[in-house]
C-alpha cells in the first residue's frame, strides 16, 4: 500500500494526550464537572478506556464505542476539572438521532465535505438545510473496531462506504490512535512547558485509505479528514485563531464568518494576526480561516477557570497549493474553496429551541484526498490543555497565539 503522508510545519499535530506538573495555585473552578464524575458517568453508560500518564494526573477518557472518540480529559487527575463537553442526556438515553448524534468530546472523527455538491450531509437533490441535513451513519452511530490498547494509547479501526452528493461511492479503511504526549513532544513543536502548570496533551493520529476499486477524483468529490473538538463554554471563554497576516487582494478574506449567517461585532474581532470569537455557547455561528490564511495552532482561554486550549495539527508546507472542500450549505462555485480551521459556537438555531449543547468547537481539516486505490491521507490533530496561574500560562500564549492573555481578555471587554 503506498500511503501519502502530508507533512507539517512541525509535525506530532492532531488530537490530544496528556501528562502535567503541578501548579502552584489551583484554579477555581466555575462551572462544569470533575473529571470523576464524568469517568463515573461513562463507566455506567459506556465502555470507556482511560489513558493515564504523570504519575495519574494526566488522564484521557477515550470511548471506542462512541465513534472513538476522546471524550474529556483532567489535567490534575480524577478531581481536576473535565475539560471535554459531555451529553449526559442523550447518552443515558439510548437513542440514535440520525441527524446528529451530538454525544460530545474533545476529538471526534468526520469526514468532509458538509454542503455543496460533493456533499456527504445531504442526499442528492435535496435542499441545504438543517430539515434534510444528516450525518452520516458511519461516523454518527456504532463503535470503533479495537485493535489494541494500553496505559498510553488506543488503536481503532473502522471501515465505512459513504455515498456523496454527486451519487459517488467512497470505500474508506479508518485507522486512527489516540495516543498521551509528553512534554518532549510539547517541545517539538515550540510549546514551552513550565513546571509550575497543569497540563495534559493528547493526540488523534487519523489515516484514510481508499479501500475501494476506484480512484478518488475532484470531478467526483474529495473526501477531507475532519477532526473536531467539543469543550465546555463559559462567559469568559475566547477563542483566538492566528491567521497569516498580508493584504486582502493578494490572501483573501481573514474570515469566513458566512456559514450560518454573518456573527455580529460584538462576537467576533479580527486584530493584527489574530482573530478573536466569542465561546460562550449563548449565539450560534461559526466562522473558518482559509488555507492562505492558516496557521498550525488555534486556541481558546478560560479566564475563569484559567485554562489555555492549545490546539496543533498537521498543515502542508504550503497549504494554498492543496484542494480542501467546501463545506457552505449551497451549490458552491469552487467546491475546494474550503477552510482548514473552524471554529463553532453553538446556541439555539431559532428563538426559543433548544441548543444541540451548549458547547463550542475547535476544527481542523485535512485536503481533499485524491488517492487511488490502496493509497492513505493522514491527518494528525493534537489537543493541550494548560491549568495555572496567569502569569505562567501567558508565556505560552504569547508563543504560540502571539498574543497575551490581558489582549485576549480585552478582546470583548474584560471577562
Amino acid at each position: 500500500m503506498r500511503q501519502i503522508i502530508l507533512s507539517s510545519l512541525t509535525f506530532l499535530s492532531f488530537s490530544f494526550i496528556i501528562l502535567m506538573v503541578s501548579c502552584t495555585k489551583p484554579a477555581t473552578q466555575v462551572q462544569g464537572t470533575f473529571f470523576k464524575d464524568d469517568l463515573e458517568f461513562l463507566k455506567k453508560h459506556t465502555q470507556v478506556i482511560t489513558l493515564t500518564g504523570n504519575n495519574g494526573k494526566a488522564l484521557v477518557a477515550v470511548n471506542p464505542d462512541i465513534q472513538g472518540r476522546v471524550m474529556t480529559s483532567s489535567a490534575a487527575g480524577p478531581d481536576g476539572l473535565s475539560f471535554g463537553w459531555i451529553n449526559r442526556e442523550l447518552i443515558s438515553s439510548g437513542e440514535n438521532n440520525p441527524h446528529i448524534n451530538a454525544f460530545g468530546g474533545e476529538d471526534r472523527f468526520w469526514l468532509g465535505p458538509e454542503g455543496g455538491q460533493f456533499s456527504l450531509f445531504f442526499k442528492k437533490g435535496s435542499p441545504f438545510d438543517l430539515d434534510h441535513w444528516f450525518t452520516p451513519p458511519p461516523i454518527n452511530e456504532g463503535a470503533f473496531d479495537l485493535v489494541s490498547h494500553n496505559d498510553r494509547e488506543a488503536v481503532m479501526k473502522k471501515d465505512m462506504t459513504l455515498v456523496n452528493y454527486a451519487d459517488f461511492e467512497f470505500r474508506i479503511k479508518v485507522d486512527r490512535t489516540i495516543r498521551l504526549l509528553e512534554k518532549s513532544d510539547l517541545e517539538s513543536l515550540g510549546i514551552p512547558v513550565s513546571e509550575r502548570v497543569n497540563w495534559v496533551a493528547f493526540h488523534s493520529d487519523n489515516q484514510i485509505t481508499n479501500a475501494g476499486d476506484t480512484p478518488w477524483k475532484k470531478e467526483t468529490g474529495l473526501v477531507s479528514i475532519w477532526i473536531l473538538g467539543m469543550f465546555n463554554p463559559s462567559p469568559s471563554t475566547t477563542i483566538v485563531i492566528p491567521y497569516r497576516s498580508g493584504p486582502e487582494e493578494e490572501l483573501g478574506p481573514v474570515v469566513n464568518d458566512a456559514y450560518f449567517g454573518k456573527v455580529p461585532a460584538d462576537r467576533l474581532k479580527i486584530a493584527d494576526g489574530v482573530v478573536y470569537f466569542k465561546g460562550d455557547g449563548q449565539y450560534r455561528s461559526k466562522i473558518g480561516i482559509s488555507p492562505k490564511r492558516s496557521l498550525p495552532f488555534c486556541g481558546s482561554y478560560d479566564a475563569a477557570n484559567r485554562v489555555l486550549t492549545i490546539v496543533h495539527f498537521t498543515l502542508p508546507e504550503k497549504p494554498w497549493e492543496h484542494s480542501y472542500v467546501n463545506s457552505m450549505w449551497e451549490i458552491q462555485e469552487d467546491p475546494y474553496a474550503g477552510d482548514v480551521v473552524n471554529s463553532y459556537n453553538d446556541g439555539p438555531a431559532a428563538p426559543g429551541a433548544k441548543p444541540f449543547g451548549p458547547f463550542y468547537e475547535l476544527e481542523t481539516s485535512s485536503p481533499g484526498a485524491m488517492l487511488d486505490p490502496g493509497e492513505s491521507l493522514r491527518h494528525v490533530h493534537t489537543t493541550i490543555h494548560f491549568q495555572g496561574e496567569e502569569k505562567d500560562l501567558d508565556r505560552i500564549a504569547r508563543k504560540i497565539l502571539g498574543v497575551s492573555l490581558e489582549e485576549i481578555k480585552k478582546a470583548f471587554g474584560e471577562n
